[in-house]
């Protein structure tokens, strides 16, 4: 299974479990809830934080009763947060396998956004 297969598979599952009320949902599971401050005040950390929060109030959106819709316009704000998260590690990490996965997640996502940004176009009301 490649990293494209795998992030779909992943995006699919987090689209199914997202609670009615999403606003309200508990984001402890992207490392820290909102509001805690991270123990490790690391620049890699403030930099993943703010990705995070970033991401979170991107998809935020008003729901419309269109379940097409609003799956895109919340992918939309959720893969920007995984092409901020790559840069990040791009940025900060190491390891050569894991900084080739975030050249590909940003090349992956940004080419997913495309393809939905011109989805909504043509069909949002």
């Amino acid at each position: 299974m490649n990293a494209k297969t795998m992030l779909l598979g992943a995006a699919i599952a987090l689209a199914a479990a997202m609670p009615a009320r999403a606003q309200e949902a508990d984001h402890s599971a992207h490392g820290t809830t909102m509001g805690e401050p991270a123990a490790d005040q690391s620049a890699s950390t403030k930099a993943f934080i703010e990705a995070n929060a970033k991401m979170h109030k991107g998809m935020e959106i008003p729901f419309t009763g269109d379940a097409d819709v609003d799956f895109v316009r919340g992918m939309i704000a959720h893969h920007q947060g995984a092409i901020d998260m790559a840069k990040v590690e791009l940025e900060h990490g190491k390891d050569p396998d894991i900084r080739k996965l975030a050249e590909e997640i940003i090349a992956a996502q940004e080419g997913e956004i495309r393809m939905m940004e011109a989805w909504l176009a043509k069909n949002a009301k």
